[in-house]
């Protein structure tokens, strides 16, 4: 079972991972294909901007202008959008280290 401070620092390293990477430009091929970084850079980036929705609805709760209904489901469609990110970088590094068990 997740707590709110494990989410919370999910979200930190992420934002800290995306924000790290900004500086980055990340080369597109010149074919129409979907480039694999690219995707990566849209799912971390959708994440962070789920994160800092809940941010914002937490802090307009504290505030007395949100509904606590709206803030249970803005941190719950962050910590789905946490959790799908985690097991698709699991399957990654999973795929990796098969790859790198092959024989030559």
């Amino acid at each position: 079972m997740s707590t709110p401070s494990i989410a919370a620092g999910a979200y930190r390293m992420t934002s800290a991972l995306a924000g790290a990477n900004q500086d980055k430009q990340v080369k597109t091929s010149s074919t129409a294909t979907p480039d694999f970084a690219n995707m990566v850079k849209s799912a971390v980036e959708t994440v962070v901007e789920q994160g800092e929705k809940s941010d914002q609805q937490a802090l307009a709760l504290t505030q007395g202008k949100a509904n606590v209904v709206d803030v249970v489901t803005a941190v719950a469609e962050t910590e789905v959008a946490m959790e799908t990110l985690v097991s698709v970088r699991d399957r990654v590094i999973s795929a990796y280290q098969e790859i790198m068990r092959m024989p030559i």
